[in-house]
């Protein structure tokens, strides 16, 4: 049996603050990136066998 989920810690402090400053000015992906990423996806969907 799982174990239960623990509650998500609360970000505070400095953390925060470098968590919120990078939130706001995300890096768009390139389109490079994003392909890379769609192969990588299609391979390992191509692979999967799930059976339900």
């Amino acid at each position: 049996m799982a174990r239960p989920i623990k509650e998500t810690p609360v970000v505070t402090g400095k953390d925060a603050k470098r968590f919120a400053e990078k939130m706001a000015h995300l890096k768009p992906e390139s389109k490079e990136e994003k392909e890379a990423a769609k192969k990588v996806y299609e391979k390992f969907k191509a692979i999967a066998a799930f059976t339900f």
